[in-house]
């Protein structure tokens, strides 16, 4: 095992991982929790920006830059792309911390040609209303584009008590709602979870 300092990088949830020029560079996408001494006592005063991290495992030097500045968390990918290089995040909206307001797509091959921000779609769920952790779930066809599935949350609407499963389109510029499930009681927000397909389940 290997240790790298990076001074103010404090990792939490880290999105996905993957090597590049032939090993000699690992590249992190995950949230840098800011401040984390707030993250157990005052969840309303932590911040999470999005950061790529690069580690050069030959010189030992880590360069850092964030892909968003908005506060986000509980980032979820296209499964077929954990380990490798991927294009698309799909991440929550931390507003107002700790509650979770609405989701963004981020394009992280943005941030390789410039340091804007990388957030390519929003979708915010209205006053009152809360989500819980993200999940993306792909069509699965061969020749699918990384972004072409959907994207699912369970979403609380904290004034009228109502509960609902929303699927949106995840290769839609507004997150469009495609289906919206009405559940018949309260779920609660949650906080770590997976879909798991009947056919993957008939393997065990």
């Amino acid at each position: 095992m290997r240790w790298f300092d990076v001074p103010g990088f404090n990792n939490l949830h880290a999105i996905n991982a993957w090597e590049e020029d032939g090993g000699d560079t690992i590249v992190l996408v995950a949230p840098n929790i800011l401040s984390v001494e707030h993250t157990l006592e005052r969840m309303d005063m932590i911040h999470g920006c999005v950061e790529k991290v690069k580690i050069n495992l030959n010189s030992g030097v880590v360069s850092r830059h964030p892909i968003s500045t908005r506060n986000l968390d509980f980032g979820v990918i296209n499964p077929t792309y954990v380990g490798k290089k991927n294009k698309y995040v799909y991440a929550t909206i931390g507003y107002p911390p700790p509650k979770l307001s609405g989701i963004v797509k981020l394009d992280v091959s943005i941030a390789e040609v410039d340091r804007r921000d990388c957030i390519v779609a929003c979708r915010i769920f209205g006053e009152g209303c809360f989500c819980g952790e993200p999940f993306f779930m792909a069509k699965n066809n061969l020749e699918d584009e990384e972004d072409d599935g959907y994207v699912m949350l369970y979403v609380h609407n904290e004034k009228t008590g109502e509960s609902n499963f929303l699927v949106m389109d995840a290769t839609s510029p507004n997150l469009d709602i495609v289906a919206n499930v009405k559940l018949p009681r309260r779920v609660p927000y949650g906080f770590h979870g997976i879909f798991v397909r009947e056919s993957d389940l008939n393997k065990l």
